[in-house]
């Protein structure tokens, strides 16, 4: 059976398909034989002046494109057959072409420059001419189809191109497009495929020469040399998205790459082999300051116990010598008061001979019970004094930081209290012995204590009064120094209103100075953009002065007396003077001591009298001096 001249009559376009079943039944049942080799294959449908042999995926991509064609130069009865050869080919036949693929076509699917020269000339990167695209004149222009239509229809055919760009003119579509395809070897193996099909159904570049215009199929082949420099609308798009390039020449260009990058990679790897080996030695490094620093800590620590330990040691003995010395007293004390009370019980014996002496006797006992009270208060007294030291002993081992400031300071408080206390007990005891010694030189010199104890109790009367005007002076000087804050103040408010004129003036302690602001950013940003951001920064930095949790200020000890000093270690000055200099940073360190000044706790701007010429607090009297010139100026004007 004969299907290329068998029968007379045609099918009608709506029996394409049953047609083409009735052919794939045909093939199925072996009525046609396709294979003519182990590698070629023959299609049954085509006239025996088209006959050519095929590889398995030329006749399948043949059958394709002759079943889905719309030329008219093709039959229905044609198509019909030919969707019956792919749908037997894609299916039944697929399975028998897989084992004989790999040895029929090994240097097509490894290598698609296996079969070309590499020195001819192509059109890089690759690019394929379609020619002959229908077209029909509407709207005084020529239209066809679209470049996205015909690449769906090179895609489904297996040749996977990236874009279709119809070639237009004056006249509009010219009916011809260029066909781009991948620019790696797998796009020209697409190409290649692209030209064989077209040949292979006689539509190649030859084909065209010969059959020019005569029907309305489509032409199709690879740009070369020729296509590249023919004076026609294909040569000049040719000419703008491409150049002449020989097989061996992309492959030379190729290896060029290839080599650069490798040698590029190996560079690299070498620059990070040596910043491994710097890492690991700067490792090395780090880890054994970090051991250092380590046992360093330890010893600091082992020190600090060992000290911390004496210095508990040696408290504990003071504290015990103290009591020790005041137990000694205790002893004395009653020692005395026992041989008060010996003599006492002595002259209690003796028998007065007149009035005179009974009198004398009870003035002396009366002296000596009055002496016997004051050496019980003070043995009281003492006892008060022996629990106080008890309680700062307790207190000294919660206050261990404070050990040594308050031992000195009781050591003085103590002893000078003690001395006191007993150098008058003393006296007073003296004076009482004294007073029953019957020896006229005896007299004399109780007479001399008597004239000096009256002495005393003037001095005392004299200090009570001194004491007492004393606080009377301090009431009245907290007044006046309330009443000249208060003026102060007003002085403030009011000169705050007014111009300066001189050094005298109102200072906003804590205000940021916004000038070296402004002059780091004139380093940087133009005129009126260094203003916005000088302004934008000084704001950020007035809310930092303003975070009670932001305090970079640390306390040293300067001549043995501590004082506020910047912390030059804190990260937000570093920074800032690190990104906008010296003069940025210190206007805000100036700032902050403000501050830390005149309004720790509050942390916000306050106004103070200043004098500008020695840059330190104006005094009220200055301040009223400008204010009263100002006023004689006034006054002289009107």
């Amino acid at each position: 059976m004969d299907h290329s001249s068998g029968e007379d009559t045609d099918i009608s376009e709506s029996e394409i398909e049953e047609y083409g079943e009735k052919s794939y039944e045909d093939l199925k049942s072996g009525s046609h034989s396709l294979k003519i080799s182990d590698v070629a294959y023959t299609c049954p449908y085509c006239p025996k002046k088209r006959k050519r042999d095929f590889f398995y995926k030329e006749l399948v991509q043949h059958a394709s494109g002759v079943g889905s064609c719309s030329s008219n130069k093709r039959t229905a009865r044609e198509k019909a057959n030919h969707l019956g050869l792919a749908k037997y080919l894609e299916t039944d036949a697929a399975v028998a072409a897989d084992s004989s693929k790999p040895d029929a076509e090994p240097d097509s699917q490894t290598d698609p420059l296996a079969d070309h020269d590499r020195d001819e000339m192509f059109v890089w990167p690759w690019i394929g001419i379609v020619v002959n695209i229908p077209t029909e004149f509407k709207d005084g222009r020529n239209v066809g189809e679209s470049g996205s239509k015909l690449r769906d229809q090179l895609t489904r055919r297996g040749f996977n191109p990236t874009r279709v760009r119809p070639l237009w003119n004056y006249q509009g579509h010219s009916g011809t497009a260029l066909v781009e395809f991948n620019k790696d070897w797998s796009g020209f193996g697409n190409a290649m495929a692209y030209e064989k099909a077209y040949e292979a159904d006689h539509h190649g570049k030859k084909d065209w020469k010969v059959n020019h215009c005569k029907n309305s199929d489509l032409y199709a082949w690879i740009a070369r040399a020729d296509d590249y420099k023919a004076i026609n609308i294909i040569g000049e798009n040719l000419r703008k998205v491409g150049d002449l390039r020989t097989i061996s020449d992309i492959m030379e260009e190729e290896a060029r790459k290839t080599n650069k990058l490798v040698s590029n990679l190996t560079n690299v790897i070498e620059v990070k082999k040596l910043h491994l080996k710097e890492m690991a030695d700067k490792f090395k490094e780090t880890s054994q300051s970090l051991k250092q620093l380590v046992e360093e800590k330890d010893k600091l620590h082992q020190a600090y116990n060992e000290e911390i330990r004496k210095i508990q040691s040696s408290a504990r003995d003071h504290f015990q010598k103290i009591f020790n010395d005041h137990e000694k007293l205790k002893l004395q004390l009653e020692s005395q008061k026992k041989e008060l009370e010996l003599r006492g019980r002595e002259l209690e014996k003796r028998e007065a001979k007149n009035e005179s002496d009974r009198k004398k006797l009870s003035e002396d006992l009366e002296q000596n019970a009055t002496l016997n009270t004051s050496l019980s208060a003070a043995a009281e007294e003492q006892r008060k004094v022996d629990e106080k030291v008890l309680k700062l002993a307790e207190e000294q081992k919660r206050q261990k930081e404070d050990l040594h400031k308050r031992i000195i300071q009781l050591e003085k408080q103590l002893d000078a209290k003690q001395a006191v206390e007993l150098e008058i007990e003393q006296l007073r005891g003296s004076l009482n012995v004294m007073k029953h010694i019957e020896d006229e030189g005896d007299q004399e010199v109780l007479k001399k204590v008597d004239t000096l104890l009256k002495s005393l109790r003037e001095k005392e009367e004299e200090y009570d009064g001194l004491e007492a005007l004393n606080q009377t002076l301090i009431v009245k000087e907290r007044n006046s120094n309330d009443e000249l804050q208060d003026a102060r103040k007003e002085l403030v408010n009011g000169l705050k209103e007014l111009p300066r004129v001189g050094p005298i003036g109102v200072k906003r302690m804590g205000e940021l100075d916004n000038r070296p602001f402004h002059e780091a950013m004139k380093r940087s940003y133009n005129e009126s953009e260094a203003d916005e951001r000088a302004t934008e920064l000084c704001s950020l930095w007035e809310e930092y002065l303003r975070d009670p949790g932001w305090h970079p200020i640390k306390v040293v000890m300067v001549n043995g007396k501590p004082e506020n000093v910047i912390d030059d270690e804190d990260e937000k000055l570093k920074d800032l003077k690190k990104n906008y200099g010296e003069e940025v940073c210190k206007a805000v360190t100036a700032a902050l001591m403000e501050v830390n000044d005149y309004n720790p706790s509050g942390r916000y701007i306050i106004s103070e009298l200043w004098n500008y010429a020695v840059n330190k607090k104006a005094t009220l009297e200055e301040g009223v001096t400008v204010l009263l010139n100002m006023w004689k100026k006034k006054r002289g004007s009107d």
